[in-house]
């Protein structure tokens, strides 16, 4: 389970001190909605600052446990430690707080179109210090050919899927041009969010770029076919506002999220095989289903096996 950043709570908390609840309630059904049945369109789908600030409460506790998840991995098989960064589709700046989390980081360059989430992105991080409360916010739009300013890590959180199709490649391509080391795309853990990043795991390969995780070293392809696609899940502690927000009394949520991480040199800590769901546990066996070089299988682990201790803590998503 993530630790959301105190800092962030506290700033989210006092974000909306001054909302009435019915109203964040409000937008916050409505986003939602939004983001379900608009997404992929292009479409300008949160524009103003209360619609940003219900979306900062509502959806930050879990977009930030995803992108820490998705980067804690990355940054193991990859062996990197990038000190800049470049926050593409930035939304309130989620994974920012949540590359902060795990970098020395030096420089924070955050890419979003929406003014709104921008003025609530931006004063959010005002609260983290360092180099989030000197990180830099600018207008953009991906979609546009501009070049975009290098970084030695480049992310996008859940920002791809809401492009139109035939605009996903190219971005992908630009925010692997401002990739000095690597390259991360982060999407919902549906079929579609996956669908979206094997092609760019397929097009951005025949650029030269290596995948880092979540794929094992070795891999020459992914193996997931039919109705089967690779996509982990973190649980995420709700605080008094969240569940406020979310209509529920639940402790606890579980974010489900797809990712790839793409390195400019051969990873260096690449794993060997990675559990792709979560293990069987039966009286003296664990049975766990993995993917390594090989593809997709099983493996049954015993008492007398040597991976059995780790087998009792591992996760889904855990390299092994």
């Amino acid at each position: 389970m993530a630790d959301f950043p105190q800092e962030l709570a506290a700033a989210l908390e006092e974000l909306v001190s001054g909302q009435s609840q019915a109203a964040l309630e409000r937008d916050a059904r409505a986003i939602s909605e939004a983001y379900r049945t608009k997404t992929g369109e292009g479409r300008r789908l949160l524009t103003k600052e209360g619609e940003a600030a219900a979306y900062a409460a509502a959806r930050m506790p879990a977009t930030f446990a995803a992108a820490r998840a998705a980067m804690e991995q990355a940054l193991l098989a990859s062996g990197l430690s990038p000190k800049t960064l470049l926050d593409c589709g930035a939304g309130t700046g989620a994974a920012s707080w949540a590359a902060d989390s795990l970098l020395p980081l030096e420089r924070i360059v955050c890419l979003e179109r929406e003014d709104a989430m921008r003025a609530v992105g931006s004063r959010l991080m005002r609260a983290g210090g360092g180099a989030l409360a000197r990180a830099a916010w600018e207008s953009c739009d991906l979609t546009s050919p501009q070049p975009l300013p290098k970084a030695e890590l480049v992310v996008e959180g859940y920002m791809l899927g809401e492009l139109r199709e035939e605009m996903r490649l190219s971005v992908a391509r630009r925010l692997w041009d401002a990739a000095e080391q690597m390259a991360l795309f982060i999407e919902p853990g549906t079929p579609q969010g996956f669908a979206n990043l094997a092609a760019v795991r397929r097009e951005l390969a025949s650029l030269g770029a290596h995948v880092a995780a979540p794929c094992p070293a070795g891999a020459k392809g992914c193996p997931m076919a039919g109705d089967d696609w690779c996509h982990f899940a973190v649980r995420v502690q709700r605080t008094r506002l969240h569940k406020a927000l979310k209509g529920g009394d639940a402790p606890f949520e579980d974010e489900k999220f797809c990712y790839l991480a793409l390195t400019r040199d051969v990873p260096g800590a690449a794993c060997d095989a990675r559990v792709l769901r979560h293990p069987l546990i039966q009286p003296g066996r664990i049975t766990l289903t993995l993917c390594d070089a090989d593809g997709k299988r099983t493996r049954t682990v015993t008492k007398k096996d040597p991976l059995w201790k780790r087998a009792r803590k591992i996760g889904a998503g855990d390299a092994v």
